[in-house]
């Protein structure tokens, strides 16, 4: 399906390894039953309900065929650097530069990412000017209404 890599975290491999264990076991238990159900309804050509389980059961396949690509794809990245520079797995407070408003972030692989709970992905622009920094340095990223600049003031 795809010939990127994806870099995630040991934890987060964790949680796909269980959501793809999930949907192989019970989801596809789940989804055979509901198609046996649909079939002792009787006709099949008339059948709406058997033709949505199937049709559920192709959406389930794909879903699974794209976390196991993902998983074959996945380059376990550990968290932090460990040299006081921001990398996979930190945790940061930046200052815009234009504002003063400080901002806590974690930065994160993609399948983990939740902006709204300060979780920013690895690939998002704001994360890729800050990997590599260290407090006290400045980085700039273009955003929507221009270039922004944030002072890293800490890194955990």
């Amino acid at each position: 399906m795809s010939d990127r890599s994806y870099e995630i975290s040991p934890k987060a491999l964790e949680a796909l390894e269980r959501e793809i264990a999930e949907l192989e076991g019970e989801g596809r238990r789940e989804m055979a039953e509901r198609i046996r159900t649909a079939r002792a309804w009787g006709d099949l050509k008339e059948n709406a309900e058997y033709h949505d389980a199937k049709n559920s059961q192709a959406h389930l396949e794909t879903k699974i065929l794209r976390l196991q690509d993902r998983r074959r794809h996945a380059v376990v990245i550990e968290p932090g650097a460990g040299d006081g520079s921001v990398a996979l797995g930190s945790r940061v407070v930046v200052a815009d530069e234009e504002s003063g408003r400080e901002t806590t972030y974690e930065i994160v692989s993609a399948t983990e990412a939740d902006p709204a709970a300060g979780r920013l992905s690895i690939e998002a622009p704001i994360a890729q000017s800050l990997l590599g920094a260290r407090v006290g340095d400045v980085v700039g990223f273009e955003a929507p209404r221009g270039t922004r600049r944030l002072r890293l003031i800490s890194v955990g």
